[in-house]
């Protein structure tokens, strides 16, 4: 039976002792004594933490969602690397052709995973259904939502979240449909008010996608859809990079919304040096560590999840079992996914192995060390 030694987070708090996987790659038991994590942090045991769950994953390794042939399968392997264990693949605003080419590549896969690769649990559709007005980096490609046309390439690749601008004519109304077909859907990329948010919530919605960026800001008598967020989200997904989001805003998020989790919009540039990379139709130049289009938008991050871990901890002055919580367990709760994001017996063998400087030594996916899995 294979097994990792150190300072292991559980639901109940850390173990310091030794984590036992299965055969069939799920944790078998953890066995070892409590321990605090003022004596984590200053130890020199390895700190074993649930892998990363990262919900929006755009590209990596020079390589994009939306190109197909084996992006996907790359991609998943450069955010293994740094410690991410399961994702989704997420697409791009896009004529109909080209989300048709993404799901047909992506649907090749039958669901296998690379042995050094995460798991990809699906794809998150983040266009075509969001405001011409707030397309961000996305390219204006942007329609009404359209259930058939979404059931279709659910049929190619499971969609497991839907973003869309609930303000959009016809949008308001396939909340409840699309809620009622298993879908998590997301307001994001959003012109609407604080209204428009609270009654998208009420429908159905369950988060917001890139929390701050490309939505309407929060006013004291306009409080827009980030004062939505802010007021009744029980979820939302953020990028920490400290470009996207500053510290504070990031803080405030942090009191306001009891399960904000953590993602990267990661795009091709990520583990990549500085120069030209493509998002979708876009070529994005990374420089400065980060991602641009030519007119100086942010377009996606090179963010990945261990640094977001880092940023957390070191810049934001989480504690680890908090900051983990950011970057795997709200994430599994929202998706739904209660054996992952939790180092629990029973849950799937997802860890990673950090230094007390929370750099990564190793990471297990479904019980299994990849191959490299240095960050570099």
């Amino acid at each position: 039976m294979r097994s990792v030694q150190g300072n292991i987070l559980t639901p109940e708090g850390f173990v310091k002792g030794t984590l036992e996987f299965s055969e069939e790659g799920r944790v078998a038991c953890i066995k070892g004594a409590a321990v605090d994590e003022q004596t984590v942090r200053a130890s020199r045991e390895p700190i074993v933490l649930p892998g990363f769950i990262d919900l929006h994953v755009h590209g990596g390794g020079g390589y994009d969602i939306m190109q197909g042939g084996n992006a996907l399968a790359r991609v998943s392997a450069l955010h293994a690397q740094h410690g991410t264990t399961s994702l989704l693949a997420t697409t791009m605003t896009a004529p109909m052709h080209e989300l048709d080419a993404a799901f047909e590549a992506m649907q090749s896969l039958g669901g296998q995973r690379d042995r050094g690769g995460a798991r990809v649990l699906g794809a998150h559709l983040e266009g075509p259904y969001i405001s011409q007005a707030k397309l961000g980096a996305q390219p204006d490609f942007t329609r009404a939502a359209d259930g058939a046309e979404l059931q279709r390439w659910h049929a190619m690749f499971p969609i497991r979240l839907v973003t869309l601008a609930p303000e959009v004519p016809g949008n308001m109304d396939v909340i409840e449909s699309l809620c009622a077909a298993g879908f998590r859907v997301q307001i994001g990329h959003s012109m609407g008010s604080y209204e428009d948010g609270v009654q998208a919530l009420a429908r159905g919605a369950r988060s917001f996608t890139h929390l701050f960026n490309a939505m309407t800001a929060l006013q004291h008598r306009a409080p827009g859809m980030v004062g939505a967020a802010l007021a009744h989200a029980q979820y939302a997904e953020l990028i920490p990079d400290l470009i996207h989001v500053h510290p504070g805003a990031i803080r405030v998020a942090l009191r306001a919304i009891p399960g904000l989790y953590c993602v990267t919009d990661s795009t091709a540039a990520a583990g990549m040096p500085d120069g030209e990379y493509r998002l979708g139709r876009h070529t994005v130049t990374k420089c400065a560590g980060g991602v641009r289009l030519s007119d100086g938008t942010l377009a996606g991050s090179t963010l990945t999840m261990d640094q977001a871990l880092r940023n957390l901890v070191q810049a934001i002055g989480l504690g680890l079992a908090d900051a983990s919580r950011c970057v795997a367990t709200h994430a599994a709760d929202y998706l739904g996914a209660t054996d992952r994001g939790r180092l629990t017996p029973g849950a799937w063998g997802d860890a990673v192995l950090l230094d007390r400087d929370l750099n990564l030594q190793d990471v297990f996916v479904e019980g299994s060390s990849i191959e490299h899995a240095h960050a570099g």
